[in-house]
């Protein structure tokens, strides 16, 4: 009886990284596409890969990270034409040539760097996103009012956007309206409206997104639904935001 022939390890595939660069602060500076390769390793991600071309071709190249693990939302990118996640991108799911752009609709710091922050910053405070109480001077050792757990995790649910930007980047309408607070303005507006401890009215919300920056400006395209990391209820929120609207501005 003859031994089984010896399995020969499959050579790695060749990644060839399309990169768009540019550094907005840099006077000389043009788009541009440049090319990196790099031998892919079991278990990459884009995270994985983009620090390797940082580390031994190129240190001037430009991204974001934070967390690692799907969390801060800071990596996120356009990959082949789809917003997503460097960190939670596994290469061996693309094909071998890769081309990687930084989410439209943010402003670039520098190549696959945008500033996310500010976009988010300046979208909650238009739409206030934090609980409103009518009490003047209220009682901060009180305990706090049981709610409901299933209307605990509904809202849970809504609040676990990390605020990533992909799904304002895969919207159509955000491309369109610089001011549209996109879906994750709506899912916040939905959330906050959930939560009987926020005491606004409908009116209220209403007075904050019933208009074409809000949720009538949505044509319902639901790229932001398709791209979410955290896998959120968007196409449902937006929906049921728009039918409260609708009832309110009617009423």
């Amino acid at each position: 009886m003859t031994d089984p022939a010896p399995t020969v390890a499959a050579a790695p595939r060749k990644l060839r990284f399309h990169v768009l660069r540019h550094d907005p602060r840099d006077p000389d500076s043009v788009p541009h596409v440049e090319l990196f390769e790099l031998e892919e390793a079991a278990g990459m991600t884009l995270f994985i890969a983009l620090n390797e071309i940082r580390e031994q071709l190129d240190s001037s190249l430009a991204f974001d990270f934070v967390c690692r693990a799907g969390i801060c939302g800071s990596c996120g990118m356009v990959v082949n034409g789809r917003p997503g996640l460097a960190c939670r991108t596994l290469t061996k799911d693309l094909p071998a040539d890769i081309s990687l752009a930084p989410l439209p609709a943010f402003e670039l710091i520098a190549d696959l760097s945008v500033n996310t922050g500010k976009w988010m910053r300046g979208m909650s405070e238009r739409l206030e996103t934090w609980v409103h109480s009518l009490e003047q001077d209220p009682d901060l050792r009180r305990i706090e009012a049981k709610m409901d757990p299933e209307l605990a995790d509904k809202i849970y649910e809504l609040d676990r956007c990390i605020e990533c930007g992909c799904c304002v980047a895969a919207c159509g309408t955000a491309r369109m309206r610089e001011d549209f607070v996109g879906a994750v303005g709506l899912n916040k507006i939905a959330r906050f409206a959930l939560d009987p401890r926020d005491e606004r009215s409908d009116q209220d919300f209403y007075e904050l997104v019933g208009n074409d920056d809000g949720v009538f400006g949505c044509m319902t395209l639901l790229g932001c639904h398709d791209v979410c990391p955290k896998g959120l209820p968007l196409q449902t929120q937006i929906a049921f935001l728009r039918r409260k609207m609708a009832r309110t501005g009617l009423g």
